[in-house]
């Protein structure tokens, strides 16, 4: 099953300044401020949703096509995916604009100021996905997930009129989407991804409600934080899967992408949706226990133990027959 997963491709800049921002704003001249704070550590990680989504499938062993847009600093970053069975032909380099960038600074009572640099990201709306199926042979899913707004339309109208399936998963890009683009991402999708917030927010802005949408959509995946994850189709019954027990709770960043990763690598292996959702759920977990979104490991032996632990032996004898050395 070749599927194709459509997202930003970033990186983060990461500093932590030791004082408190507060102490350094004088009330009355918030009008007129310059402030440089002197940081005590910069993290550069590798991020953006579609990169971090395909680097868990690559790790799963199931070859995802990453398409998207970066700039010509993406050299490296190129590099770290292709080791870790990323298919990164179809990402566009920009020949004017850098990598889009994420600088953010954290003081000691964890309160943040940043910024997000789009950068070449905006030119994700000139990829055309026929020509990603023609170097491949054909593609059986596209997961359209956040990039730049418009390529997020174009690639849904280009699936939707080409009739390749596609999963809409527009996680943080729903805040500034109106209804009517909403309406035009789920209307027709194979898969829907959201969490509980993004559930109620897409049913407000759409007016449609949630059997309007299960109208409209094959199968409804709803993420549920430590309670993990929900799974509707129109009449049927609802799959709700638990979340593997966790080691350690040290960053919560990335870690949908990873339940996105390990779901959509069990739908490659034609393992069913209940089984999709609970390598989706291990995956999360080891994101959950790493700091950084794609600093995690996959080694077989621990994952299957886990897996074992949290969902049984037939489950496991399941997925084992296709989780690589």
């Amino acid at each position: 099953m070749r599927i194709a997963v459509t997202g930003s491709i970033a990186t983060d800049h990461l500093m932590t300044f030791p004082g408190r921002f507060a102490d350094q704003l004088v009330a009355d001249q918030l009008h007129t401020v310059s402030l440089s704070f002197l940081v005590d550590a910069l993290d550069v990680r590798r991020g953006g949703v579609g990169a971090n989504i395909c680097y868990g499938m690559g790790l799963l062993g199931t070859s995802p096509i990453l398409v998207g847009a970066a700039g010509n600093d993406f050299g490296e970053y190129r590099a770290w995916l292709q080791r870790h069975g990323v298919d990164t032909a179809s990402v566009r380099i920009s020949e004017v604009l850098h990598t889009a960038r994420f600088i953010c600074t954290t003081d000691a009572d964890h309160n943040q100021i940043g910024s997000f640099y789009t950068g070449a990201m905006s030119e994700a709306r000139l990829i055309e996905l026929q020509h990603v199926a023609d170097r491949v042979g054909g593609l059986d899913l596209v997961s359209i997930g956040a990039d730049d707004p418009e390529a997020m339309i174009r690639h849904t109208e280009e699936c939707r009129s080409r009739g390749i399936p596609f999963a809409a998963d527009f996680s943080q890009q729903i805040a500034r989407m109106d209804g009517d683009d909403i309406r035009v991402l789920v209307d027709g999708a194979a898969y829907l991804f959201n969490n509980e917030y993004e559930k109620g927010l897409i049913e407000t802005k759409t007016g449609w409600s949630a059997e309007e949408i299960l109208d409209r959509v094959g199968t409804r995946v709803t993420t549920l934080g430590a309670s993990g994850v929900r799974i509707d189709r129109k009449g049927e019954p609802p799959i709700v899967v638990g979340c593997a027990e966790e080691q350690a709770k040290v960053d919560p960043t990335g870690v949908g992408d990873g339940f996105r990763a390990g779901f959509l690598s069990g739908l490659a292996w034609g393992v069913g949706l209940e089984r999709a959702a609970q390598v989706g759920c291990m995956l999360a977990t080891l994101v959950i226990e790493t700091l950084g979104t794609q600093e995690y490991e996959l080694r077989r032996t621990h994952f299957m133990e886990r897996f074992t632990k949290a969902y049984g032996e037939d489950a496991a004898s399941e997925v084992r027959r296709h989780l690589g050395a």
